[in-house]
């Protein structure tokens, strides 16, 4: 059975999809490559944002749950998100930029020999900034072309995925003996784990804290992390593997974009299995990804009640100029 090739994508909660599309796109700048619904209920809308091509291991993507309450962090979370940046230098220009437009964050720091820079958004989402400058494995992505940030400085992908849970000897075992990934390195309460070519683009970092009360699942928190499969023969192997364990799971699931299996390996902790194609320009073509409300076939009949059901707000973005700054 192949290994695991990086992180594929993190989906969290938002309060606003409006606003999380402003965060993203304004201050991040990130590129909505898609806006469509959640597939199981279709209320509510999933954003995903992404590199320029919208490249599989460079997508957040967000559900904004209506009514749900906000969450609150804890053990047995996917507890934080890490974008790459190019250099050293680009958290230097993250920080002055954090810091105009007065987004909370902790200052330049290090952790596994790399730069990091840790920040939230309006949710108290947690997320980090990792330098790419030492960094070796897992290729990034393409910064978004036309957006706010100078090419030098702007996001490629995601980098490490932090988990916080309590048992150690328990997530080590499912991290090594279900998803064969292996341990490198260990700082404080913080345990290095990386699968594939490793490198920022494909490990998971786990902060053992034995003493916070569980968390609770709601918007600011991440819903779910996803790992990177090459295609549908891999899921298959992978739906095997699981029966091994007697791991409860999805079995094969096609979300159009992409297919998946998913499995709850902790009560607070759902892991995703996805394949890194078809991808996002199946239809739509790439200089309007994200800019109308994308339905899976599946769907498409149901449109117009759908579109009732979810507020409009403009995502359009090829008729405007941002000024990189």
């Amino acid at each position: 059975m192949k290994e695991l090739t990086g992180i594929h994508h993190v989906t969290a909660i938002t309060s606003s999809a409006e606003k999380i599309y402003d965060f993203f796109t304004h201050v991040l700048g990130l590129r909505l490559v898609k806006k469509t619904v959640n597939q199981d209920d279709i209320q509510t809308y999933h954003l995903f944002f992404a590199d320029d091509k919208g490249s599989a291991g460079t997508d957040m993507t967000f559900f904004d749950f209506p009514n749900i309450p906000k969450g609150v962090h804890g053990n047995d979370e996917i507890s934080r998100t890490s974008f790459r940046v190019p250099t050293d230098e680009s958290l230097i220009y993250w920080v002055k930029r954090f810091e105009r437009l007065s987004i909370d964050n902790d200052g330049i720091q290090e952790q596994f020999g790399k730069k990091v820079l840790r920040f939230t958004d309006f949710d108290d989402q947690q997320y980090q900034l990792i330098s790419d400058e030492s960094n070796e494995g897992v290729e990034s992505g393409t910064p978004w072309q036309k957006g706010p940030i100078p090419l030098e400085h702007a996001i490629t992908g995601l980098g490490p995925v932090f988990l916080t849970y309590a048992d150690f000897d328990y997530i080590k075992a499912v991290l090594e003996q279900v998803y064969n990934m292996r341990e490198i390195g260990q700082e404080e309460t913080c345990h290095l784990f990386e699968m594939g070519e490793g490198g920022n683009g494909a490990q998971v970092i786990v902060d053992v804290q034995e003493n916070l009360p569980v968390h609770r699942e709601g918007f600011g928190t991440v819903h779910h992390v996803a790992f990177r499969v090459d295609d549908k023969k891999a899921i298959e192997d992978w739906i095997a593997h699981y029966q091994q364990f007697q791991l409860p799971n999805s079995g094969f699931v096609d979300r159009f974009f992409f297919q998946s299996l998913y499995a709850r390996v902790t009560r607070g902790i759902l892991i995703e299995l996805a394949t890194d194609g078809p991808g996002f320009m199946g239809d739509e073509p790439y200089e309007t990804l994200g800019e109308k409300l994308s339905l899976p076939p599946f769907l498409e009949n149901s449109r117009e009640s759908i579109e009732s059901q979810v507020r409009h707000f403009d995502t359009v973005r090829s008729t405007k100029t941002y000024e990189k700054e």
